[in-house]
């Protein structure tokens, strides 16, 4: 277990560098229903990049972390619903995972960040 070590301890470069470029190429194509498969190929890019990556949020519990892991889960099970959704092209449904994801994401930084950084769709 001590061999998976996050490379920058700093959430706030992980989320900067990591989570923040998807969130905004997610917010633009998620705005109307995508055209084309391309659009679609983008939203799955991202959509799964964040899922997984919400994984890559559960090993970083700060020292108040109560709740960090478990919000962290559910910003992974939503963006998993969320890469589902676009991988049938189902606007619909990947628009609502989408929505949730972000709930989940604001949740946690309401806990963790003040109530900074919320996230609009």
């Amino acid at each position: 277990d001590n061999d998976i070590q996050p490379v920058d301890d700093d959430i706030h470069h992980f989320m900067e560098y990591i989570f923040k470029p998807n969130y905004t190429r997610l917010k633009a194509a998620m705005a109307r229903e995508p055209a084309d498969k391309q659009a679609w190929r983008a939203i799955k890019e991202d959509s799964l990049t964040l899922a997984e990556c919400a994984n890559l949020l559960a090993m970083r519990v700060p020292e108040d972390g109560y709740m960090w892991k478990d919000i962290s889960i559910r910003v992974r099970d939503r963006g998993s619903q969320f890469y589902q959704a676009a991988r049938k092209s189902d606007y619909v449904s990947a628009r609502k995972a989408y929505v949730s994801m972000l709930q989940q994401c604001n949740a946690c930084h309401t806990k963790f960040a003040d109530g900074e950084h919320q996230l609009m769709p």
